[in-house]
Formats: structure tokens, sequence, C-alpha cells
């Protein structure tokens, strides 16, 4: 297991740009603030996403595409630094108009309307390669 303690420090309330890609604002906005470590949580609705899942057998992402209005119901994830930049890892439960919900990492989305609670820490995430899991995880 690797852990750590951390602090937090600055809080934003974020309103995402409708048109926007939700993950690249996020990420827009931490290279800006200069925000190489934080958890974030959102809420909101989309206009499209195209969400991946991990083949834990074949190592590799699987993307689906959804190309339709659906309602963020949850969104969570955490800011860290891959190759120098902020990356934000970010897994969402979206949902139907009949209530069917559709989960994963989300890879990009059309913003609709977004809100996000972003929480930076002092000591900074970063993501290398991690040889068993085949997948960039931070230190």
């Amino acid at each position: 297991m690797n852990y750590r303690e951390v602090t937090g420090s600055r809080e934003f309330l974020l309103r995402l740009d409708t048109d926007a890609d939700w993950r690249q604002e996020i990420e827009e906005f931490a290279a800006r603030e200069d925000i190489d470590a934080a958890w974030f949580l959102g809420m909101g609705a989309v206009q499209d996403a195209e969400i991946w899942f991990y083949d834990q057998s074949d190592y590799e992402y699987r993307s689906v595409r959804f190309d339709e209005p659906l309602e963020v119901a949850s969104c969570v994830g955490n800011v860290a630094l891959l190759d120098d930049e902020p990356f934000a890892h970010t897994h969402v439960a979206l949902s139907r108009p009949s209530g069917q919900t559709l989960a994963g990492h989300l890879n990009a989305a059309t913003v609709f309307a977004g809100e996000v609670y972003l929480k930076t820490f002092e000591e900074p995430l970063e993501r290398e390669h991690d040889d068993v899991t085949d997948l960039d995880l931070w230190l």
C-alpha cells in the first residue's frame, strides 16, 4: 500500500463553461492556479460523454461514446502531475432520462452545466508508470 498524510490548503468552487470539455476545464484551471495535487467532486449535466473501462486482462482502456444529454449524478477525481502537466483523473456516474446509470473513467464530455468543488494539497502528487497494472499511478 502506498499512502501519505496530506495537508489541505486552498479550496475552490468552479462553474464549468457550457460547451467546454469537462476534464479539460479542470486541467486548465489547475495549470492556471499552479495546482499539482488536489481532490475534487462535481455534479451537473453533459451533452455527450466518452467513458473508459480498463480491461485488466488486456491492460488497455475500452472506450464507449454516448452522444446524448446525460446528468452527472456524481463526479469524483484527483489532480496529479503526469509528464509535468496537471492531469485530472476523473470518474463519473451519468444518468439517462430513464434513470439508467452509466459509469466509468471520464475521458471527455461536453459540458452543459457543471459545478466542481476542488481542494488542493500542499504535498505534490505525480503519476508514473506502474509495471504491474500498466497504468500511470501516483507515487
